[in-house]
C-alpha cells in the first residue's frame, strides 16, 4: 500500500465503479421496480459507464479536478433522472477539494467522500430519514470525518465508511418515503430498501475497497 492517491487511482476507481454497477444493474432495477419505475439500475449503469469513459479520455497530464469534472459532465449527460444532477454535483464538489493536483496524501482521500456527500445533500435538499441516498451518504461522510479526526489509518476509516453505508441502506427499509418518486406510495414503501440508497452503498463500498488497497 502506498501513502499517495494519484490520478491513475481515480481513473481505476471509475472503471471499478462502472464494472460493479453494471453487474448490479438488474438487482437495482428489481429494487426500483417495487417502489419506483424499475429503471434505477439502467440509469446508474449508464451514468458510471459514461463517467469512466470521460475520465479515460483525458490526457495523461489531467488533474484530479479535470477528472472529477469530466466524470460529472459525463454522468449528467448520460442520466436524465434525479441521480444525474446529484452525482454530478457530488463529483464537482470533490473536484474542488481535490484541486489541480496529480496526487495527494492518501489520508486526505476521505475528505472527497465528505465533499460528495455534501454535494448530494445540498443538491437534493434531502435529510436523513427521508428514504433516499442521503441516508447512506450522510453517515458515511460522518464516518469519514471521524476517521480523519481520530487519525485512523485510511483502511480503518474506509472500513467504518463501508459499515456506515451498509447500515444506512438497511435503515431505509423501516422508513416511509417522503422524497422522490417512491413518496407517492406512502406507507406502501415501508419494508423496502430505497434503490438509490442501495446503489449509494455499492458506490461507497467500491471507493472503500479501492482506497484501502492504494
Amino acid at each position: 500500500m502506498t501513502n499517495t492517491l494519484t490520478t491513475a487511482d481515480i481513473a481505476q476507481l471509475f472503471r471499478a465503479l462502472a464494472s460493479t454497477i453494471a453487474a448490479a444493474r438488474d438487482e437495482l432495477c428489481r429494487l426500483d421496480g417495487v417502489i419506483g419505475d424499475a429503471d434505477h439500475g439502467i440509469a446508474m449503469e449508464q451514468g458510471f459507464t459514461a463517467a469512466s469513459k470521460a475520465v479515460d479520455a483525458l490526457p495523461a497530464e489531467a488533474t484530479f479536478a479535470d477528472q472529477l469534472n469530466a466524470a460529472a459532465k459525463g454522468f449528467l449527460n448520460a442520466v436524465g433522472a434525479s441521480s444525474g444532477p446529484l452525482y454530478a454535483t457530488a463529483f464537482m464538489r470533490a473536484a474542488k477539494v481535490a484541486g489541480a493536483r496529480n496526487e495527494m496524501p492518501l489520508d486526505e482521500a476521505p475528505s472527497l467522500i465528505v465533499a460528495m456527500a455534501e454535494g448530494i445533500r445540498s443538491r437534493g435538499k434531502a435529510e436523513v430519514g427521508e428514504k433516499t441516498m442521503v441516508d447512506v451518504w450522510s453517515p458515511a461522510s460522518k464516518a469519514a470525518e471521524e476517521g480523519m479526526t481520530d487519525k485512523l489509518s485510511v483502511s480503518d476509516t474506509m472500513a467504518r465508511v463501508t459499515e456506515a453505508a451498509k447500515a444506512g441502506a438497511e435503515s431505509t427499509k423501516s422508513m416511509i418515503a417522503s422524497k422522490g418518486r417512491s413518496a407517492r406510495l406512502g406507507e406502501r414503501s415501508l419494508g423496502h430498501m430505497d434503490p438509490g440508497a442501495a446503489s449509494a452503498a455499492m458506490v461507497l463500498d467500491v471507493i472503500a475497497n479501492e482506497w484501502s488497497k492504494t
